[in-house]
């Protein structure tokens, strides 16, 4: 066997990932997302183990980032035999994607005022 470095989640990370969880992201696309804020090329191999998920987890991942055009996935061919793996990397800087999240909040929180304030209204008409 060989030796390998990954990186792993320290407690900043995690924060960050709970952050993101907070604002409506699911567990394994906020920590998908916090591993590759580096900028780095990854393989979902380094990304489950950098974030404590599983396989069939980064791949929804993976698959729900790519829908938002927010991740680069690239095949890459291994030398001989064996089935080809992906490489992951941000398509977007991360501010941007913050950027794109606090947008969809005010949008959302202006949604909910209104209705607040229609049902306000509502309430008020009836008396």
């Amino acid at each position: 066997m060989k030796n390998q470095s990954v990186k792993v989640f320290d407690i900043s990370d995690d924060e960050f990932a709970d952050t993101l969880m907070g604002l409506g992201l699911k567990r394994n696309v906020a920590k998908a997302l916090t591993f590759l804020r580096n900028g780095d090329k990854v393989t979902s191999r380094d990304i489950e183990i950098a974030s404590n998920l599983r396989q069939p987890e980064v791949s929804t991942a993976m698959r729900e980032l790519n829908n938002l055009n927010w991740v680069i996935i690239r095949e890459v061919k291994k030398p001989g035999k064996g089935r080809p793996f992906k490489t992951y990397k941000l398509d977007k800087n991360i501010n941007t994607i913050i950027t794109y999240m606090e947008k969809q909040k005010v949008m959302e929180s202006k949604t909910m005022l209104e209705n607040i304030q229609k049902l306000k209204l509502m309430n008020m008409s009836k008396k």
